[in-house]
């Protein structure tokens, strides 16, 4: 059974949100984020990537940045930029970009269901890349970053959401990606003991996005009840801040590869090649998006060329039958020579929020060959996590992005 609670929110001010709500701290390069904090030194990113209050030459993971970062957050408090609510409440987060919409509860998770695999995991995480967030959460006190968790669509969420987004929200705002983002607060009791309990009652959540968040804020829970053992489980450190959304909500963007060399293999080599794997549908030199599973599109030589897996060499495994894997199997190891694509310089990825024009740029600046994916699914995430298995890497990009600063969970 899903634990999830409501808690006390750190958030901004309301003329502050607009300001303060900036994308995830793992979108920008070291150069990215000083240049997006230099032209908005309000941004959260500041806090974030703490860094970034220092010359490029200081060692981003020393001690005095993450004190930075705790000193920033605390001064912003204390300036009145946040406000902190005095009772534990539930929060609605509404994300619009494209005409759609997706709507997430705002909330905390159980470390102990992350533990015993309530909360379920399709990728792996790396410990250095873990290391990071430890620190930060741990010197901050705080959890500033939330984990995109899914759920499968249950009635009684859907109708407290739409009767809450029926009043006037507290933070109303179009940022610079033009993405929308409303959010209302749920301080009705009756209405927040009716989402615990319904939460209480699902079998399994997912992590959708943000598996080295979830781990690190979980290890810094972990490390803090070793460092508390008369801890009672009630403690904030129990819980990670979370934004769980409907499955039937949410949209996954293709994934793309891109090669950097032909690994030896002429152009002619390759299609003759691909034929014992694939069939080839139809070449344009526009560009060709793949339209249904098994598919992929590749560009090479300035041409569009869309394939369809053979019959014989799809998959009913959770894993191997993923597009991402079917082409990692059949193409990228055995003819590219991409063994392990988590470690290979030969091979980059491109989400598909960047269009196919982006494959083309790459083919024409730094790569060889590109390949356009079909989307992975929710419901083949829901699989893979079900089975208790990992996704390849780089097999799912979510959009539109949660924005950090919204709220802040302290711990």
């Amino acid at each position: 059974m899903a634990l999830i609670v409501p808690f006390p929110a750190v958030r901004p001010a309301k003329d502050e949100a607009e300001k303060i709500a900036a994308l995830p701290y793992d979108v920008y390069s070291r150069a990215e984020a000083y240049e997006k904090v230099k032209n908005a030194p309000d941004s959260f990113l500041a806090i974030d990537r703490p860094e970034t209050q220092f010359a490029p030459d200081v060692d981003m993971y020393s001690d005095e940045v993450y004190a930075k970062a705790a000193e920033m957050l605390n001064d912003w408090i204390e300036k009145g930029r946040f406000i902190k609510d005095s009772q534990r409440f539930y929060y609605i987060y509404e994300l619009t970009m494209d005409g759609r919409s997706q709507t997430g509860i705002v909330a905390c998770a159980s470390i102990d269901d992350y533990v015993n695999g309530v909360i379920k995991k399709h990728e792996n995480t790396r410990a250095e890349k873990e290391q990071d967030r430890i620190r930060h959460v741990d010197t901050c006190n705080a959890q500033t970053g939330p984990i995109f968790l899914a759920y499968r669509a249950d009635a009684t969420i859907s109708s407290i959401v739409s009767k809450t987004k029926s009043r006037k929200p507290v933070y109303d705002f179009v940022a610079d990606d033009g993405v929308r983002h409303r959010c209302w607060v749920v301080d009705d009791m009756v209405t927040i003991a009716l989402i615990a309990d319904t939460f209480d009652k699902m079998d399994s959540i997912y992590i959708a996005d943000g598996h080295h968040r979830a781990a690190s804020a979980v290890k810094v829970g972990l490390k803090r009840r070793e460092e508390n053992p008369e801890f009672t489980g009630k403690e904030p450190f129990n819980y990670f801040l979370s934004v769980l959304f409907p499955d039937d909500e949410l949209k996954i963007y293709d994934y793309n590869r891109v090669i950097k060399d032909m690994n030896g293999l002429t152009s002619e080599e390759l299609f003759e090649e691909l034929d014992s794997v694939a069939e080839l549908i139809s070449s344009s030199k526009e560009p060709i998006r793949p339209d249904k599973k098994g598919q992929w599109s590749m560009f090479l030589d300035e041409t569009w060329h869309l394939y369809q897996v053979r019959e014989e060499l799809l998959s009913d495994d959770p894993v191997d039958g993923l597009d991402v894997a079917l082409l990692q199997n059949l193409v990228l190891e055995p003819l590219f020579g991409i063994d392990d694509p988590k470690t290979s310089d030969r091979i980059d990825f491109v989400g598909g929020i960047r269009g196919l024009e982006e494959l083309e740029r790459r083919c024409a600046m730094d790569c060889k060959v590109a390949f356009a994916m079909y989307p992975t699914s929710i419901s083949e995430l829901f699989n893979v996590a079900d089975a208790g298995l990992l996704m390849p890497p780089k097999s799912t990009w979510f959009e539109p992005k949660l924005r950090s600063g919204l709220f802040i969970h302290q711990i």
